[in-house]
C-alpha cells in the first residue's frame, strides 16, 4: 500500500468530494479531491520538466501549511520522488545542513525565504531548482544565487493539459510501498538533526493501525489542521488518515484565529499539542468563572448545559480531540472531559511514523497513553522492580534507520526493536504509561531514580508557573547527580492571583515558595537543590516541547539555591 494508492482510490470513488477548505479574504474556499488530483498531476509534470526523477535526489518543502504543501507532496511521492519536509522557521544554518545532508535537488518555498536561500545556496551545489508557491510570474526572480526560480501557479496552468494525457509523467509512474516517502529530520536533541527514512508502507501501516483503534473517526469527518505538516504527528493524523478515508481537511488561517476558525469551519476532529489544549482549557475556565449563570448551572447539577455552550463555541460539531506530540497534563485531560469535550491522548515518535499508542473514547485511563496499535508489538526492556523500563517498538511502522547515519541507526535498534528512549510501564490490560526520558533520567548518589517529568508536572500545576525544566547536575568530586530546576514565572498570572502587584525580586521569592509548596507532594530526594528563576520563556521546538538538552549543564556552576531554603539538602535523603 502507498500514499498514492490511498489518494487515487479516494479520488476515483468521488472526485467531487470536498478535500480541502481554507480561508481566503474572509471567504471559505473549497477544493475537491478531483481538483486536488489535477493540480498534483500538473505539479508532477513540472517535476519532470525540471529533471527530477523517481528514486533519485529528493525535493524539499519549506512552506507553511497550505493546499499547495499537500499537492506538492502528493505529486512527488506519487511519482517515487522522496520529499524532505522542513520547518519554515528554521535558521539558515539549520536549513543548509538538512538540504546538504539529504542531497536535495529542488526546493519548493515562498518569496520570504529568498534571502535565506541566497545566503546558503553557495554551499549547496546539488540544489538546482527553486519553485515559489506564492509568487506570480512578475514577482518571481529569474534566479537566486545563480539557480533558476520558477513561479508555481503559472507553470501549473501551462502544464494542466499535458498532465491529463494518458502518457503523463504521473500516470506512467508506479510507486512501490518500499519507496522512501519522507525524510523527516528530528529536532536534534543530542546533536545534529538526523533524517528518519520513512516509507509509504510505514505511513500507511500507521494510519491503518490508528483507524482500527480509533473507531470514532469516519469518512464524513472534518479535520481542522492546526499543527504544522512538516511534523510527523500532524502529517499522519491530519493528512494521511483523511486521505485514506476521504475525509475533509480544513486549514486554520493562523494560530491567533484558531477560536474563530473553529466556529467558522465547524470541524469534527482536532489534532492538537498539549500547549494548545492547555490554552483552550484556561480560556474556557476563565469564561465560566466570569459567567455567573454558568457557575450556577454547575452548582445545581446542570453541567451538561454548560458543556453544550462550550461545544457551541468550538464550532458545535467537535466529536474528537486527539492530543499528542508531547505529554499532556492529567489535570488538563480530566478538566476537558468534565467540560464535555471528547479528548484522547496519543503517543509516538518520528521513527515510528509516528503513532505508537492511543487511548480511545470508550476506554480512557487518565495518566496512560493508551494501548499499542493492533498491527505492532511493544515491549518494556530491562524493566526494574517497579516494571519501568525502556519502551521498544517493532512492526511495519518502524523506520529502517537514519539517512547517512549508520552508527546512529545501529544505536537506535536492539535487534529489530526500535529503542524509543522513553521509560514506560504497561499494566495487565496493555495500557502504557510514560515515566520519563531514559537520557533525562537523574540518578542520585544513592542510586535512586528521579524522573524529571514527574517533578516538572508537580511544580507546573500552579498557574503562576509558566515554564519549568528539571535537569540533573553534578558537584565536583561527588558521585551521582542532584536535582536542579530552571523555572519561569507567569507574570500575567502573578498579577491576577497576587493583588499587590509584586515587583521582580518579590516574584522571584514567591516563585521559590511556590516550588517549595508544590514539592511537598514529592519525596525529599526529588526536591530541586538548585533553582534558577528566569524571566524569559524556555526555548521550545516547533511542537512546543522544551529543548531540554540546551539547559543541560547550565546549573553546574550555579551556587546551590534550593527552593526550600535548605542547605545542599542531601541530609534529607
Amino acid at each position: 500500500m502507498s500514499i498514492r494508492t490511498y489518494f487515487d482510490r479516494t479520488v476515483e470513488k468521488d472526485p467531487r468530494r470536498i478535500a480541502i477548505q481554507y480561508r481566503q479574504h474572509e471567504q471559505i474556499v473549497s477544493r475537491s479531491y478531483g481538483e486536488m488530483a489535477r493540480r498534483a498531476r500538473a505539479t508532477a509534470e513540472l517535476a519532470d520538466e525540471l529533471g527530477l526523477a523517481p528514486r533519485k535526489a529528493p525535493v524539499a518543502i519549506i512552506l507553511d501549511n497550505s493546499p499547495e504543501w499537500m499537492e506538492i507532496y502528493l505529486a512527488h511521492t506519487g511519482c517515487g520522488i522522496t520529499v524532505v519536509p522542513i520547518d519554515p522557521k528554521l535558521r539558515p544554518a539549520e536549513v543548509a545542513y538538512i538540504l546538504k545532508d539529504a542531497g536535495v535537488a529542488a526546493v519548493y518555498t515562498d518569496l520570504r525565504h529568498i534571502p535565506l536561500l541566497q545566503e546558503i545556496l553557495p554551499e549547496l551545489p546539488a540544489l538546482r531548482q527553486i519553485i515559489l508557491a506564492d509568487g506570480a510570474a512578475d514577482q518571481t526572480p529569474e534566479t537566486c544565487a545563480g539557480r533558476p526560480c520558477h513561479a508555481l501557479e503559472p507553470r501549473l496552468a501551462a502544464l494542466a493539459g499535458r498532465a491529463e494525457e494518458p502518457g503523463s509523467f504521473y500516470r506512467r509512474q508506479v510507486v512501490r510501498e518500499t519507496d522512501i516517502a519522507s525524510v523527516i529530520y528530528t529536532s536534534g536533541t543530542t546533536g545534529l538533526p538526523k533524517g528518519a527514512l520513512l516509507t509509504h508502507a510505514n505511513f500507511c501501516a500507521d494510519a491503518e493501525g490508528a483507524l482500527k483503534l480509533i473507531t470514532a473517526i469516519r469518512s464524513d469527518d472534518r479535520f481542522m489542521i492546526v499543527l504544522p505538516l512538516f511534523h510527523s504527528f500532524s502529517f499522519t493524523a491530519n493528512f494521511v488518515v483523511p486521505l485514506c478515508i476521504g475525509a475533509r481537511m480544513q486549514f486554520v488561517s493562523n494560530l491567533r484565529n484558531v477560536g474563530e476558525d473553529l466556529k467558522r469551519f465547524s470541524p469534527t476532529v482536532l489534532m492538537a499539542v498539549p500547549l494548545l489544549i492547555e490554552k483552550m482549557h484556561a480560556k474556557i475556565v476563565k469564561n465560566i468563572r466570569r459567567n455567573l449563570l454558568a457557575q450556577l448551572l454547575i452548582l445545581v447539577g446542570l453541567r451538561s448545559l454548560v458543556s453544550r455552550g462550550v461545544r457551541r463555541n468550538l464550532g458545535g460539531a467537535l466529536r474528537l480531540i486527539v492530543v499528542g506530540g508531547a505529554p499532556c497534563s492529567k489535570k488538563i485531560l480530566v478538566g476537558m472531559r468534565k467540560l464535555g469535550l471528547p479528548i484522547i491522548e496519543g503517543y509516538g515518535l518520528t521513527e515510528a511514523s509516528p503513532v505508537v499508542s492511543v487511548t480511545t473514547l470508550d476506554n480512557i485511563r487518565p495518566g496512560t497513553i493508551g494501548v499499542p496499535l493492533p498491527n505492532i508489538e511493544v515491549r518494556i526492556a530491562d524493566a526494574d522492580a517497579n516494571g519501568v523500563g525502556e519502551l521498544q517498538v517493532r512492526g511495519p511502522i518502524v523506520t529502517q534507520g537514519y539517512l547517512n547515519q549508520p552508527a546512529a541507526t545501529a544505536e537506535a535498534f536492539d535487534g529489530d526493536w526500535l529503542r524509543t528512549g522513553d521509560l514506560a510501564s504497561q499494566d495487565p490490560d496493555g495500557h502504557l504509561s510514560i515515566r520519563g526520558r531514559k537520557k533525562a533520567l537523574i540518578v542520585n548518589r544513592e542510586g535512586k531514580n528521579i524522573y524529571p517529568e514527574e517533578v516538572e508536572v508537580c511544580i507546573g500545576r500552579d498557574p503562576r508557573i509558566l515554564d519549568v525544566v528539571v535537569i540533573g547536575y553534578r558537584e565536583k568530586g561527588e558521585v551521582g547527580e542532584k536535582v536542579g530546576a530552571i523555572v519561569v514565572p507567569n507574570l500575567e498570572n502573578f498579577k491576577a492571583v497576587d493583588a499587590d502587584n509584586p515587583d521582580w525580586p518579590e516574584i522571584e521569592k514567591r516563585t521559590r515558595a511556590i516550588i517549595r509548596k508544590q514539592c511537598q507532594k514529592l519525596a525529599d530526594y526529588k526536591h530541586p537543590r538548585k533553582v534558577e528563576i528566569r524571566r524569559d520563556p524556555l526555548e521550545r521546538t516547533s511542537i512546543q516541547k522544551i529543548r531540554r538538552h540546551i539547559y543541560q549543564g547550565q546549573l553546574d556552576s550555579l551556587a546551590p539555591a534550593p527552593a526550600d531554603g535548605a542547605d545542599d539538602a542531601d541530609d534529607s535523603l
